[in-house]
C-alpha cells in the first residue's frame, strides 16, 4: 500500500453486488444463498460492520410489522391511511404476505420474542401467541436484534464474500448501454484503497437520510438524532445519479419523540397506555379532534394518520400550550394501582419493579441516549412526566414515510405499467408491454432496491425490510440467470474514478498551507461547514424546525438557487484523512437527497402531509388533482432534473 493520497486500486468482478449491511441487505444475502447456483457469485459491501449496521444498529424493543391473524389487505389499508392515500398497494401487499416468515426466522435464529402466558415455549411458527403492543407490533428483547440477523446472513454468505468498512459512493452505467448498471466504486474507510466492482446486478440498500435538515440537537448534542446518523441519502443519490426514477421524495417523516434523547414513544402509548397532554393537562388529541375532519378519510380513521397527529401537536405548540408531556408518571402509577388491587401489596411490588425495569429497557434496547437523558436529568418516569417534541425531518421508505425509488411490483398483483424488464419506462411514460417482470428493479436495468430504497410503500420497518430484501434476491437471481451472457464494461476508467473520489484530499494538500486556521481558507470548505450550510438552507427555506415546518413557493424557489450554488461549492470540499473523506462524500449524497425533496415539494401544489410540512401557498390536501405519485429523474449526462406525475391506483378496497 502506498502513502496516504496514493490509493491502491482493487478491481473485483461479481455477478451480484449488495451495497449496504442493514436489514434489507441481510435478507437479500440470506435468501440468495438458499437458491443460487454454485457458479453465481455474490458480494456484500458495507460502509459499517454488519452486526451494528443500519437503522436497527442499536437494537429495538418491538418488531413493528407482524401480521399474525391480520390479513395483507388490512395491512395495505393501514399503510395507505397513514401515508395519506398515495402508496403502491402492490408493493405493500407483497411485503404483508411474506413478512411473518422473516419474523419466524428471527426467532429461530435466537431473537427473544415475548409470548402470552402458557405460550412461552411455543415458537411463532407453531402457533405461539406473541405479546402485541398494537395491532401490528410485537414485543421483543431486541438489544442484539441486528447482531442475530447479521450473523445468519454472514453465515449464509461466508465472510470471504463480505467486505466491511468500504463506502460505495458512485454507481456506474455500462459503456455500451446507458440504461444498464455495470458496477460501482467506493473507498475503504480504514485503508488507502479504492475498490471498483464490475457486476451483472446490484441491490442498493444504503439506507435513508438524516442530517439533511438542521437537527434540534446542536453543539455538544450534535449527532444525536432519531434516525441513524450515518444514513446520508446514499441510496437515493446514487440511484438518481445514474438515471433511476425517484418517487414521493416530497414525503418526509417528522416523528414526535421524547425531547433531546429522541426515545421512541410507541411502547409507551401502546403497551404502558400512557397519554400525552399539553401544559394544562389536556389531551391535545381530544382538544383538537375537530381539526381531523378537514382531512377525510385519513383523519377520521380509528387511528388517524401520523402526520395529522403531529398536526394537532403543532397547534398546541404554536398557540403556547407547550410543552407536550408524555404522562409516564400517571401511566405507571395507574398500572401499579391495578396490580395492587389484583395481586395484593407484596406481589404488586415485584410486578411494579419489573414494570419499571421494562420502562427503562424500552430505551436501553433501542435508544440508549434517552436513558442517558433520564439519568442525567434525574428523571424518574414513574414520578414525573417527560417532554415530547417533533424532530427534524428525515427521508425514509421503511418507517412512517414513503419517499424512495420507483420500482417494479409483483407480477401477480401489479398492473402492467408497474412492471418491466429489459426496457424500463421513460420519464412520464409506461413501459413497453410483454416484458418479463423483475420485482423491485428500478428503472435502471439490473439495479434493484429494498427497504428504505423502495418508495411509495412505508411501514415495512425492520421485519418488512428484511422480507423485501428476500423478495429482491429472487428477482436479482432471475435477472442474472437470464443475462448470463452480459459482460459489464465500465463507462469510466479506474484512474479517473480514483481521482474523482480523492478530489477532497487533493484540494486539502494543495491549499493547506494558505491559512493557519483549518476552518478558514479561501480555496476550500470543510465537510462540517458545508453540511452546516446545507442544513441552514433546508431548515430555513424547506420547512425545517426553525420555521415550524412551514414554507411557500417563493422560499423554495430561493432554495433551488441556493442549492445550485452549494453544489458548485461542494466541489471545493477538503479532506485531511479517510474519515473526513467519508464525511465529504456523505455530504455529496445528502445534497442530492435534499434537492430531490425540495424539487418534489415545489412541484406538488398541495400540502399532502400536514404536520410533517406546510406549503402555505397550498395549505390543503387536493384529492382531485394531486392524489397521484410525484416522480423525478436526473439525466445522467446533463444532470438536469425532470419532475412529473404518475397515476395512482387503488388495488385494494379502502373501505
Amino acid at each position: 500500500m502506498g502513502s496516504f493520497g496514493k490509493p491502491d486500486i482493487v478491481e473485483i468482478e461479481t455477478d451480484i453486488l449488495i451495497i449496504g449491511g442493514g436489514m434489507a441487505a441481510c435478507g437479500c444475502a440470506y435468501e440468495l444463498m438458499r437458491w443460487k447456483p454454485e457458479d453465481v457469485t455474490v458480494r456484500l459491501v458495507d460502509k459499517a460492520a454488519m452486526e451494528r449496521s443500519g437503522a436497527v444498529a442499536q437494537g429495538l424493543s418491538a418488531i413493528n410489522t407482524y401480521l399474525g391473524e391480520n390479513k395483507p389487505e388490512d395491512y395495505v389499508r393501514m399503510v395507505s391511511n397513514d401515508l395519506m392515500g398515495v402508496v403502491r398497494d402492490d408493493l405493500i401487499f407483497d411485503v404483508g404476505r411474506h413478512v411473518d416468515n422473516s419474523v419466524q426466522l428471527f426467532e429461530e435464529w435466537g431473537l427473544p420474542i415475548w409470548k402470552q402466558p402458557g405460550d412461552e415455549e411455543k415458537p411463532l411458527s407453531e402457533g405461539g401467541k406473541p405479546v402485541n403492543s398494537g395491532k401490528w407490533q410485537i414485543m421483543i428483547n431486541g438489544e442484539s436484534y441486528k447482531c442475530i440477523v447479521a450473523e445468519a446472513a454472514k453465515k449464509a454468505l461466508g465472510m470471504n464474500n463480505i467486505q466491511e468498512r468500504i463506502f460505495i459512493v458512485k454507481l456506474l452505467l455500462d459503456a455500451n448501454d446507458d440504461t444498464r448498471i455495470a458496477g460501482a466504486v467506493g473507498f475503504s474507510t480504514r485503508e488507502d484503497k479504492i475498490f471498483v466492482y464490475k457486476t451483472n446486478a446490484i441491490l442498493c440498500v444504503a439506507g435513508g437520510a438524516v442530517n439533511v435538515f438542521r437537527p434540534r440537537s446542536v453543539g455538544e448534542g450534535m449527532g444525536r438524532t432519531w434516525y441513524p446518523v450515518w444514513n446520508s441519502g446514499s441510496t437515493y443519490a446514487m440511484v438518481a445519479q445514474v438515471g433511476g426514477e425517484l418517487t414521493m421524495m416530497e414525503n418526509r417523516f417528522v416523528p414526535a419523540r421524547f425531547k433531546d434523547g429522541y426515545g421512541p414513544v410507541g411502547a409507551w402509548f401502546l403497551l404502558f397506555k400512557a397519554r400525552a397532554t399539553n401544559n394544562k393537562g389536556e389531551m391535545y388529541l381530544e382538544r383538537n379532534r375537530d381539526m381531523l375532519k378537514d382531512y377525510p378519510p385519513y383523519g377520521l380513521a380509528k387511528v388517524p394518520a401520523t402526520c395529522l397527529r403531529n398536526h394537532l401537536i403543532l397547534k398546541e405548540l404554536r398557540e403556547g400550550r407547550g410543552p407536550i408531556f408524555m404522562r409516564t408518571d400517571k401511566a405507571l402509577q395507574a398500572l401499579a394501582a391495578s396490580y395492587e388491587e389484583e395481586f395484593g401489596p407484596d406481589e404488586a411490588k415485584k410486578k411494579i419493579k419489573h414494570l419499571e425495569a421494562e420502562a427503562w429497557e424500552d430505551f436501553l434496547d433501542m435508544s440508549i441516549g434517552q436513558a442517558g437523558v433520564w439519568a442525567g436529568e434525574n428523571i424518574e418516569p414513574e414520578k414525573v412526566p417527560s417532554e415530547l417534541m417533533p424532530t427534524e425531518p428525515y427521508f425514509l421508505g421503511s418507517h412512517s414515510g414513503c419517499c424512495g425509488i420507483w420500482t417494479t411490483g409483483p407480477s401477480d398483483i401489479a398492473p402492467p405499467e408497474w412492471q418491466w424488464g429489459d426496457k424500463p419506462p421513460k420519464a412520464g411514460e409506461d413501459p413497453e408491454p410483454g416484458q418479463k417482470n423483475y420485482n423491485r428493479m428500478t428503472t435502471v436495468q439490473g439495479l434493484f432496491t429494498a427497504g428504505d430504497g423502495v418508495g411509495a410503500s412505508g411501514h415495512k420497518f425492520s421485519s418488512g425490510s428484511h422480507a423485501e430484501g428476500r423478495i429482491a434476491a429472487k428477482s436479482m437471481l432471475s435477472w442474472v440467470l437470464d443475462h448470463r451472457d452480459f459482460t459489464p464494461t465500465l463507462s469510466a476508467n479506474t484512474t479517473e474514478l480514483a481521482e474523482e473520489i480523492y478530489a477532497p484530499v487533493r484540494i486539502y494538500e494543495a491549499h493547506k498551507d494558505y491559512s493557519t486556521n483549518i476552518d478558514v481558507n479561501p480555496y476550500y470548505i470543510t465537510p462540517r461547514n458545508l453540511q452546516a450550510r446545507l442544513q441552514k438552507i433546508m431548515d430555513e427555506y424547506v420547512a425545517g424546525v426553525g420555521t415550524m415546518y412551514t414554507t411557500n413557493v417563493t422560499l423554495m424557489e430561493i432554495a433551488v438557487r441556493k442549492i445550485g450554488e452549494l453544489k458548485k461549492d461542494s466541489k471545493k470540499m477538503m479532506a485531511r484523512d479517510l474519515h473526513e473523506l467519508m464525511r465529504a462524500w456523505e455530504n455529496y449524497h445528502r445534497i442530492y437527497a435534499g434537492e430531490a425533496h425540495l424539487r418534489h415539494m415545489l412541484f406538488r401544489k398541495e400540502t399532502r402531509y400536514p404536520g410533517f410540512y406546510y406549503n402555505m401557498d397550498y395549505n390543503y390536501v387536493d384529492e382531485v388533482n394531486w392524489k397521484c405519485f410525484v416522480n423525478s429523474k436526473i439525466d445522467p449526462v446533463t444532470g438536469e432534473w425532470s419532475v412529473f406525475k404518475r397515476a395512482h391506483k387503488d388495488l385494494v378496497s379502502k373501505s
